[in-house]
């Protein structure tokens, strides 16, 4: 996946590129997620070819890497959901009596808490991994 934008801001070894902002982002569900503004989406993309603010550059992301986010953003949750009502509803019938339906209401929605804590943890491990973050493949002239 690659994106045209330009340097608002720079940090060290990354900066952070305003990414032109595409009609469909307008129906995208994580556009509360990622931010748009007026000047576009924001991204934050390590520096490796060393751009200076207000560079136009190209921001490449793997797309094993996206796709990767995006199973554990989306997939994570909706199988522990799924995961969480049956046994909330097989495993606790037994020891609650309550209607099953509320049981496996309450067991979908703990375990779908549950996972995003998870994925709040496990995404600090993956921050550190620079294959996961996307990268100034080049300046344009």
């Amino acid at each position: 996946m690659e994106e045209t934008g330009l340097v608002i801001k720079i940090e060290g070894p990354r900066a952070f590129v305003a990414v032109e902002r595409k009609s469909l982002c307008d129906a995208c569900p994580a556009s509360t997620v990622c931010k748009p503004t007026e000047e576009g989406t924001i991204i934050e993309a390590m520096n490796k070819a060393g751009a200076q603010l207000g560079d136009r550059v190209i921001v490449s992301l793997k797309a094993y890497s996206y796709l990767k986010g995006s199973i554990i953003v989306y997939g994570i949750p909706a199988l522990s959901l799924i995961a969480g009502a049956i046994m909330g509803k097989e495993i606790l019938k037994g020891i609650l009596k309550l209607d099953p339906e509320l049981l496996s209401a309450i067991g979908g929605l703990v375990f779908f808490t549950l996972s995003f804590v998870i994925i709040k943890l496990v995404s600090k491990k993956f921050d550190r991994k620079t294959e996961y973050i996307p990268v100034i493949e080049k300046i344009i002239p």
